[in-house]
C-alpha cells in the first residue's frame, strides 16, 4: 500500500515542523514549500530535512504551486505559512494580506485545480475574534478583526469555507489560540520572556538576539515590553498540530477552534518564568510604549468542546509546564 501524501506550506516555522514530525511518525511522505531566498532558515526542521521533500516556491506565485502539487502530488494539503505577527502587520498590512489572505487563496485554488479530492487545511487564528464578543469564543462566535493579519486571516477563512461548500472540497479551518513552544520565533512575547529569563539565569546581560525594533533583547540585565495585562490562551504547538491532523480524518469536513480554555496575562507569563529560575521578574522587565500594539484584543479564550466531540482532541501541557519547556530550551542554546 502507497503511502499516503502531505504538502505543507510553513513547514521551517514552528507549526510545521512539528507537524512534519508528527506525519512521518504516521507512515506518511512529507512535502514542503520553502520560499526562494537566500537566508531561509532550516533550524526547525534540521533533524528531519533528509526525510522531507522540500521545493522551492512562493504564496505569491500561483504557477510555482500548481507546479509543486502536480509533481508531488499530495493527498492533505496543509496552509501553515503567512505573515504570523499581528503588530508587524500594522506596518506591512498589503504585505500581510497578500500572503496570508490571497496566498492561502492561491494555494487554496491550486489545490482544487490539480487534485479537487485532495483534503485541505487552512491554518486560522483566534486573532479574527478581535474585540470580542462573547466569552469564550466558540465557532459561532461572530468574527471581529482588530487587525491587518486578523483580516487577513478571515479572508483565508472564509474563501476555505466558501471552497469547501461550492465545490464539495474536503477543507477545514482550524481556529486555533496562541500556542507556543521552543520553535517560536524570538519576535514573540512568550519567547522574549522565556529567552530574557534564561540570559538572566546566565548573568548575560545584553543579550546577540535582536527585537523587532532591532535592538537587543535584554539590554543591560533587562527585556522590554509591552501590556502586561494583556491576556492570551496560550497552549502547546506540539499538541496543536495534533489536532490539525485529526481534523483531517475526520469523515466530514469542518472548522474547530483548538484552545486550552484557560487565559493568563503576560505578568503571569514574568512571573512564571521568573519564579523557574529563582528570580523576581520586576528587577528585569521594563515597560516600553512601543510594544503595545494598537489596539489590543480579547479576551481571547477559546472552547475546544467540538474538537473534543467530534476527535476526540484535548490539550495536555498546561501553561506551567509550556513556560518552563521554553525555558530550559533557552537554558540549552545559550549554555
Amino acid at each position: 500500500m502507497a503511502k499516503k501524501k502531505a504538502l505543507i506550506t510553513g513547514i521551517t516555522g514552528q507549526d510545521g515542523s512539528y507537524l512534519a514530525e508528527l506525519l512521518l511518525k504516521k507512515g506518511y511522505e512529507v512535502g514542503g514549500i520553502v520560499r526562494k531566498t537566500s537566508h531561509e532558515s532550516y533550524a526547525n526542521i534540521g533533524h528531519i530535512q533528509e526525510e522531507l521533500r522540500l521545493y522551492q516556491g512562493d504564496l505569491l506565485d500561483p504557477v510555482s504551486l500548481r507546479e509543486i502539487i502536480q509533481k508531488f502530488a499530495p493527498d492533505e494539503v496543509y496552509n501553515l505559512a503567512s505573515q504570523s505577527h499581528p503588530s508587524e502587520s500594522f506596518k506591512q498590512p498589503i504585505h500581510t494580506a497578500e500572503i496570508t489572505g490571497i496566498g492561502a487563496h492561491r494555494v487554496l485554488d491550486a489545490t482544487l485545480d490539480v487534485n479537487p479530492k485532495c483534503k485541505f487545511y487552512q491554518a486560522s487564528s483566534s486573532e479574527m475574534f478581535g474585540w470580542v464578543r462573547e466569552i469564550p469564543q466558540t465557532e459561532e462566535t461572530p468574527f471581529n478583526p482588530a487587525n491587518p493579519y486578523a483580516a487577513a486571516k478571515l479572508y483565508a477563512f472564509a474563501i476555505t469555507k466558501i471552497y469547501r461548500k461550492s465545490y464539495k472540497m474536503f477543507a477545514c479551518n482550524g481556529i486555533l489560540f496562541n500556542h507556543e513552544s521552543p520553535r517560536r520565533h524570538l519576535g514573540f512575547v512568550t519567547q522574549k520572556v522565556c529567552y530574557a529569563a534564561a540570559c538572566a539565569k546566565l548573568g548575560i546581560d545584553n543579550s546577540e538576539h535582536l527585537n523587532e525594533e532591532g535592538e537587543q533583547i535584554v539590554k543591560n540585565g533587562k527585556v522590554s515590553l509591552g501590556n502586561l495585562e494583556a491576556k492570551r490562551d496560550w497552549g502547546y504547538a506540539g499538541d496543536y498540530v495534533e489536532a490539525m491532523y485529526l481534523m483531517m480524518q475526520a469523515d466530514e469536513p469542518d472548522d474547530f477552534v483548538i484552545a486550552t480554555g484557560e487565559t493568563h496575562t503576560i505578568k503571569e507569563l514574568c512571573e512564571e518564568a521568573y519564579d523557574y529560575i529563582g528570580l523576581n521578574w520586576k528587577d528585569h522587565v521594563i515597560i516600553d510604549k512601543r510594544f503595545v500594539r494598537p489596539t489590543e484584543t480579547g479576551p481571547l479564550v477559546g472552547d475546544a468542546g467540538k474538537a473534543k466531540r467530534v476527535f476526540g482532541w484535548t490539550p495536555r501541557t498546561k501553561f506551567k509546564e509550556l513556560v518552563h519547556i521554553m525555558v530550559n530550551a533557552h537554558l540549552a542554546r545559550l549554555k
